[in-house]
């Protein structure tokens, strides 16, 4: 399938997609509710999840004129790598459950486009099948289990896939309650109704069924079959995880991951200018401000919000990256505008690959590129590089 495509009229929506809210809708219609309320829901009462989007819509633009924008340049570097544009593939669990083989699809529009994918733990298709679709080097994100050998033996099948970077996620010491996972099933246990109400909710998809449950490849967890080769999707899994995130892990584990790793290494849910700190003096290459999608700690800061603070505290002395929120290229040149290097996607390419698979993924990153080339042009900015927060009005608090 090629992008032309994803141009069509989708009945179901009623027009062509032209947003990333537009691919939410097509994938709320189109996959069983309770996969979808796993890609769209927060945890607890979802304020954060809320709070993401809405003070990024509360930061707005200076519109200036008369200056030459006839040419406008989105490319950058993160960590030593040459990107199209300052835009990052995020890990998305069970993602190969949106569609057949979702994460190789994805990392093969990434490619397309210039731009980093990188692969979850959690995800279907593992390190080595994603490796064997893609020509460059992507991420590889990290959980660090109890059983410090699943986590080993994940490093060194990274390295061995040519990894250029371990991202490890720092903010899941134990699992946010998510409600709509508990309602749903994906968490927790399910009374007879309820099974019967999802039981019929998946029927009402045959698509998906079709496609993804009966169709190509078993959904098997390819990171993990190894820990648990018999474990049906999702239930199973999601319960021996949740028991395998380890909670004493600290800052001292940063040696142990360098020891095994000698490419760079990105710390992936850092909030606090304090841990930001902490994330330099131990190393880290780069840090991602990140509160999981609004996913784990309710009531905590927006990405946005924290962002500044993290940023005046490291420096120079590493990376600052971004996610959570971010839905447009408008909201890209926001967070650069606010110091970040680049930010992350997680639940846009997870809505575009629901809807359209890789067409839609490439369709999407097409979006993304050509709202941020509209706003550098009507805020007078040429460069990327250039941004600062002379581009934007911050609201007053």
């Amino acid at each position: 399938m090629n992008c032309v495509s994803v141009l069509r009229r989708d009945h179901s929506l009623g027009l062509a997609p032209a947003s990333a809210q537009d691919y939410r809708e097509l994938a709320r219609r189109r996959l069983p509710r309770q996969l979808f309320d796993y890609i769209d829901g927060g945890s607890f009462g979802e304020v954060t999840l809320g709070a993401n989007r809405a003070e990024l819509h509360a930061i707005q633009f200076r519109q200036r004129v008369l200056r030459d924008v006839s040419h406008r340049n989105l490319a950058t570097t993160v960590l030593g790598q040459d990107l199209s544009l300052p835009l990052i593939l995020a890990p998305v669990g069970f993602g190969g459950m949106f569609a057949p083989r979702a994460e190789v699809l994805a990392a093969r529009a990434a490619e397309r486009a210039g731009i980093v994918f990188c692969e979850s733990t959690l995800s279907i298709c593992g390190i080595e099948e994603v490796a064997a679709a893609l020509e460059r080097p992507f991420w590889f994100q990290l959980y660090v289990m109890k059983d410090r050998s699943y986590a080993e033996d994940l490093i060194a099948r990274a390295k061995s896939a040519g990894c250029t970077t371990i991202v490890l996620t720092v903010d899941l010491a134990v699992v946010g309650s998510r409600y709509r996972d508990v309602r749903n099933g994906i968490s927790g246990e399910l009374s007879r109704l309820n099974q019967l109400r999802r039981g019929l909710d998946f029927a009402r998809h045959p698509q998906w069924i079709r496609d993804v449950a009966l169709g190509g490849k078993p959904l098997t967890f390819g990171n993990l079959e190894r820990a648990l080769p018999e474990a049906k999707v999702p239930q199973d899994f999601q319960r021996w995880v949740e028991s395998q995130f380890d909670p004493s892990v600290t800052w001292d584990d940063l040696a142990w991951l360098r020891s095994l790793w000698g490419g760079k290494i990105v710390l992936k849910g850092i909030l606090d200018p304090d841990d930001a700190r902490e994330a330099v003096a131990h190393g880290a290459d780069a840090v991602i401000v990140s509160n999981h999608g609004g996913r784990q700690l309710d009531d905590v800061p927006s990405t946005i919000r924290a962002l500044p603070a993290i940023v005046e505290a490291v420096g120079d002395e590493c990376e600052v990256l971004m996610d959570g929120g971010i839905r447009s290229g408008l909201d890209v040149v926001k967070a650069l505008a606010l110091g970040a290097r680049a930010c992350l996607i997680g639940r846009p390419w997870a809505y575009a690959v629901a809807a359209r698979g890789e067409a839609g993924v490439e369709h999407l990153l097409r979006i993304i590129r050509d709202e941020m080339l509209v706003t550098l042009g009507l805020t007078g900015v040429a460069d990327v590089k250039d941004l600062d927060a002379s581009a934007i009005v911050l609201p007053k608090d």
